[in-house]
């Protein structure tokens, strides 16, 4: 028996080596490509009860959500949205200047005008063909485009991140 315990103990090893390149193109392909399609929406704490949570949108449709405050879903989830939604928000996004946009509303920015206080940032990651913009929106800042507030509404629409944040 003493004599077994090696032999069964090197092909023990054997085959967990055997799994260690599955595990290295696992996070290669976790990579996205350069011209994938991401978006991502993260809103922070105000002065008072703002749901606080990230949400991100893969090229496939694929979602995954971290809620951190003031959510009914606490903690990580994932779903999932047709293809053909999230390709249509992109062509909005697009559409509606998203990447003309500058990439700072906040206190202090050129862009931001004069501020009010006690509110939500709202941060925004597009990239589509092969180009990224993240627009950092503080919500107090008068100068920020007009569309800028309500795209970051459609964001959450067409992800559907009610199913998280709650009523």
């Amino acid at each position: 028996m003493a004599r077994l315990t090696p032999l069964v103990l090197a092909w023990g090893l054997a085959g967990c080596a055997s799994h260690a390149p599955a595990a290295t193109s696992a996070a290669q392909s976790a990579a996205a490509p350069a011209d994938s399609a991401v978006v991502t929406l993260e809103r922070t704490a105000c002065f008072g009860s703002c749901p606080v949570y990230l949400v991100t949108a893969s090229s496939s449709g694929a979602l995954r959500f971290e809620g951190k405050a003031h959510v009914s879903h606490p903690g990580s989830a994932v779903g999932q949205i047709p293809k053909a939604r999230l390709d249509s928000l992109l062509a909005e996004l697009e559409g509606a200047g998203y990447f003309e946009f500058e990439e700072h509303y906040a206190p202090g920015s050129p862009g931001c005008g004069n501020a009010a206080t006690d509110l939500p940032t709202v941060t925004t990651s597009v990239t589509f063909h092969g180009r990224t913009k993240r627009i950092e929106h503080y919500r107090g800042c008068v100068g920020a485009p007009q569309a800028l507030g309500p795209l970051e509404e459609r964001i959450d629409e067409v992800l559907n991140t009610a199913r998280w944040i709650g009523p």
